[in-house]
């Protein structure tokens, strides 16, 4: 993967496992998924709030690293308060 890529792992709904990866291209995240090692990777369309917390935890953790620059983090902040108004830091 890419450096502007960041990958987790995470239960959906029917308890099954989901590998996750945001990828940063230009001023936005794309967001894609699969089930499998081997299946085709998905792009979500419109990701949850938890997808979004796991990539601000991933970035805070590479800004402390010194990966990314440090207003990486306030930007995926401000995008999260956008997509999400009532979620409080």
């Amino acid at each position: 993967m890419a450096k502007a890529e960041i990958s987790w792992t995470r239960i959906n709904e029917e308890g099954q496992k989901l590998q996750c990866y945001a990828q940063h291209v230009g001023k936005k995240w794309i967001f894609h998924s699969r089930f499998r090692r081997f299946d085709q990777w998905q792009e979500i369309e419109t990701p949850p709030l938890e997808d979004w917390l796991e990539l601000l935890d991933c970035v805070q953790r590479r800004v402390a690293r010194m990966l990314l620059p440090p207003d990486a983090e306030i930007q995926v902040k401000r995008m999260i308060l956008e997509r999400f108004p009532s979620h409080k830091f």
